[in-house]
């Protein structure tokens, strides 16, 4: 079987690659890509994979802008962290589906359900249509997260976080009570999966909910230092950046 990730969070398709190659060491993934743009130019000139794995939210658009330039006869299956209107959604299309973060049983599962219909007629995709019913509706903004812990599933809801930071090459959770946790997304990524009037990004590492901040301090430059509730392991990244700042402000009187 021949395998295409198209992934833009570097840790996430290296996550992926590794669960699909336990599942099965003989699957060959012949291409890694990041973007719209770099998976077009690949599919103009390389043979069809038998299966792509295929994140909804990449770099540069949604992935459905692919289709929209090239025609692909490939298996889909998608990985998403989009909420449970969209999972109905994915359902009603008959399209296979991997909720972030994606634990070995579900991958399993997926693999094995598309190893069942192999030599099948494909039921093509209506793609359009599950475009227009994932972005036609409201914006809605995550509730909760699925955090694996070990090969435990644990559920974050996301009223216990406290803030997101960036460490080294890694992104953690921080909850109230205090404890941390990995994530599989960046920060960009995070921002826009919570609501915009609860969470601001204050600097470069840190995602912070409004009830978190316990008190503010002027700080050079017309910066403001936030003191946050658990206390982060390095205060001196709790400062709004400069060009943060007056978007902070108005945040806090909207």
């Amino acid at each position: 079987m021949k395998v295409v990730i198209i992934e833009d969070e570097n840790f996430a398709a290296l996550r992926l690659r590794k669960m699909i190659l336990d599942y099965n060491p003989e699957i060959e993934i012949v291409a890694e890509l990041e973007s719209v743009a770099e998976s077009v130019e690949w599919f103009k000139s390389h043979a069809e994979p038998d299966l792509i794995f295929l994140d909804i939210h990449l770099e540069d658009d949604l992935s459905f802008a692919i289709f929209d330039q090239i025609s692909i006869n490939s298996s889909v299956i998608f990985t998403t962290a989009f909420d449970e209107y969209a999972i109905k959604a994915f359902k009603l299309k008959s399209i296979d589906y991997l909720l972030k973060p994606i634990v070995h049983e579900e991958l399993a599962a997926a693999l094995k359900k598309y190893e069942q219909f192999t030599g099948l007629q494909k039921q093509t995709p209506d793609l359009q249509s599950l475009y227009t019913m994932l972005t036609s509706k409201e914006k809605k903004y995550r509730e909760r997260f699925t955090i694996s812990v070990g090969s435990k599933i644990k559920m974050i809801e996301v009223s216990e976080i406290a803030y997101l930071f960036s460490l080294e090459k890694g992104v953690y959770l921080r909850t109230n009570n205090g404890n941390t946790y990995n994530m599989d997304f960046t920060l960009d990524k995070l921002g826009e999966m919570l609501d915009p009037a609860k969470f601001f990004r204050i600097n470069r590492k840190y995602l912070v909910n409004i009830s978190a901040i316990q008190n503010m301090v002027a700080w050079s430059r017309s910066r403001v230092k936030l003191e946050l509730k658990p206390e982060p392991d390095e205060e001196f990244e709790t400062i709004v950046s400069i060009d943060r700042s007056a978007d902070f402000k108005k945040w806090l009187n909207s």
